[in-house]
């Protein structure tokens, strides 16, 4: 069995991580046979390099660069692959016509959010109402986001994100970061995100600047492509800059996690979260925004808090009846811990993946 894999970019986010987790998987089944095309080059998991697998990049020279269509279409035609699975909204866009002229089955991966608002104005939403009539399946990491795109129940498919918890084997000692980012308080609490319009880092610290006004035992990690940013440091205020420590894009995240009580994730939309099942795997108990796909992922009372869209007294209320209770923080951590294990594995989405792609070859 031969798949074309195709993306955008690998660069530092949840479905990059997804996919580079299920080729380093994939690359132990032998009987199928794979090929990776990027359109850009944003390369952040460079395991990709490190795989022997055959690598194409293909980049647009502009939006409307007409010459990628002509070269997948060379590719298609040389590579002849069983299955095509696209794993974003543009290339879907791509590759679901191309795949229609050579007959080749489509697995559309771009069902990665929950659209909110007027979905008629969302570009994803737009790319889904053109590709999907010509996807043999649509993939998406949450039921959620099956029933926010409206896709067709013949040919939705939800397969969860899973972990992989050999990334937690040889992680940096608590201690050493702690020191390395100049910490002093006794807790430490942080949001993984980028910091974009769907990621509501200014709720994370409204949040946090309620704390502060009553304690100075916390600091406040942003953890994230441009966390670090002008925009990001201009939302904090300078009373208690001391206390946040704003770090940008890492390749040290599980480190950075270790050493937080707890794990934040306040946002507008999501599906299923790498952050959150990271704070799950290493046992942190998680307050997140409810709704979308994280009512899939976090059980409210039992691994952590779900709390209400853009509510900083919501979210700081929570924050402090876990910063104030430690035996609560760990069995909430250890529970996530399980579900995990049990219900978010790396080994049980590499199968339903396989299982996928032998139904359909």
């Amino acid at each position: 069995m031969k798949i074309l894999f195709v993306i955008d970019t690998l660069g530092p986010g949840g479905k990059e991580r997804r996919l580079t987790e299920l080729l380093k998987a994939l690359n132990k089944h032998h009987e199928i046979c794979f090929e990776l095309v990027v359109m850009s080059e944003s390369i952040h998991y460079t395991e990709v390099h490190e795989m022997g697998i055959k690598f194409h990049k293909i980049i647009r020279k502009t939006k409307r660069d007409l010459t990628v269509y002509k070269k997948l279409y060379d590719l298609l035609r040389h590579y002849n692959p069983d299955i095509v699975h696209c794993w974003d909204s543009m290339t879907a866009v791509y590759m679901a016509p191309l795949a229609r002229i050579l007959k080749i089955k489509l697995i559309n991966g771009m069902v990665i959010d929950v659209p909110s608002g007027i979905k008629v104005l969302n570009k994803h939403w737009i790319r889904g109402r053109l590709t999907f009539p010509m996807s043999r399946v649509i993939v998406a990491n949450s039921n959620a986001g099956l029933k926010a795109y409206c896709v067709p129940a013949d040919k939705g498919v939800v397969i969860h994100n899973g972990f992989n918890f050999s990334r937690l084997e040889g992680i940096t000692p608590c201690q050493e970061i702690i020191e390395e980012l100049n910490i002093s308080t006794n807790l430490i609490v942080g949001m993984v995100a980028t910091f974009w319009e769907r990621k509501d880092y200014a709720t994370f610290y409204k949040a946090a600047h309620i704390l502060l006004k009553k304690r100075s035992d916390v600091t406040f990690l942003a953890v994230g492509s441009n966390t670090d940013s002008e925009e990001s440091l201009k939302l904090l205020d300078s009373e208690f800059i001391q206390y946040f420590r704003l770090l940008g894009k890492s390749t040290n995240v599980e480190s950075l996690i270790n050493i937080m009580d707890i794990g934040v994730l306040a946002t507008f939309t999501e599906g299923i979260s790498n952050a959150v099942l990271e704070y799950m795997a290493l046992a942190k108990p998680v307050v997140a925004t409810g709704g979308s796909g994280t009512e899939e992922l976090v059980e409210d009372g039992i691994t952590g808090f779900l709390v209400r869209t853009s509510d900083p007294l919501q979210l700081a209320e929570k924050l402090e009846i876990l910063l104030n209770n430690e035996v609560l923080r760990k069995e909430m951590g250890l529970a996530g811990h399980e579900r995990v294990g049990k219900h978010f594995s790396i080994n049980r989405m590499v199968t339903e993946y396989v299982n996928l792609y032998k139904l359909i070859a």
